[in-house]
């Protein structure tokens, strides 16, 4: 790889590298890849127009992960926690096939301004997830519902190699391991804290509660919630 590779060079070689990814998932379950999938020339120039806006540097970074992407998210769209209209905003590209879901990335927002902006965030901080793919499963209705990497026993084991590589490649992006900042204080945290044990990836990790958590069931506590996340985002 050439010398002074970008940040963004090296987040849309790590997605062309997932667009080849194969998973042997236990049965019922199947990888949802934005990547790879009947979109792809879309999600490329989606990716690309926005890493290029944020990520043309070869700063330092910290990582923020989810657990994993939404079926109607991320795992379609193909940037962490963005939504189809923020990003066409920002990117100026028609994404007019996309599902637009606001649940996570409306809070996310929040704090993004807050703390000084997209620019100023996304500067300081890279987001992905802890497995990088969207994962769907087989309901009894026979439709394919989303899915959590750690729902299953069999799944989760089946990823963890995955996952690891992944984190792993993720920080050699340039990423500040002194600290992880981890979306979903329960299972995902739980986890992340326990590959952490026995891989090192990082000095801390940081839980933080999930935001549809916060805005489905806490929307009362929403300022709570976004001051903690400031708190823990600001303390370097």
């Amino acid at each position: 790889m050439k010398e002074n590779v970008t940040f963004c060079e090296k987040v849309l070689k790590f997605n062309a590298d997932l667009a080849n990814e194969s998973l042997d998932l236990p049965a019922g379950f199947k990888i949802r890849n934005p990547f790879a999938g009947a979109q792809r020339e879309q999600v490329e120039k989606v990716t690309k127009a926005f890493y290029e806006k944020y990520y043309h540097d070869t700063h330092t970074r910290r990582i923020i992960l989810g657990s994993s992407p939404a079926r109607r998210g991320s795992s379609v769209i193909g940037v962490p926690f963005e939504e189809a209209q923020h990003l066409q905003k920002e990117t100026g590209i028609l994404i007019d096939k996309f599902y637009i879901n606001k649940a996570s990335s409306g809070f996310l927002f929040d704090v993004m301004e807050q703390y000084g902006g997209c620019r100023k965030f996304y500067a300081d901080f890279y987001m992905n997830f802890v497995c990088p793919l969207g994962i769907v499963k087989t309901n009894s209705k026979g439709h394919e519902v989303n899915c959590n990497y750690y729902e299953n026993k069999q799944l989760q084991q089946s990823l963890v190699p995955f996952i690891v590589r992944s984190i792993q490649s993720q920080i050699a992006f340039g990423i500040d391991t002194s600290v992880c900042y981890c979306i979903g204080s329960g299972e995902n945290y739980r986890f992340l804290s326990r590959l952490n044990e026995i891989t090192n990836l990082f000095k801390v990790i940081i839980p933080l509660e999930h935001p549809r958590f916060i805005t489905q069931y806490h929307s009362n506590r929403r300022e709570e919630f976004m001051q903690k996340y400031l708190n823990a985002l600001s303390n370097l």
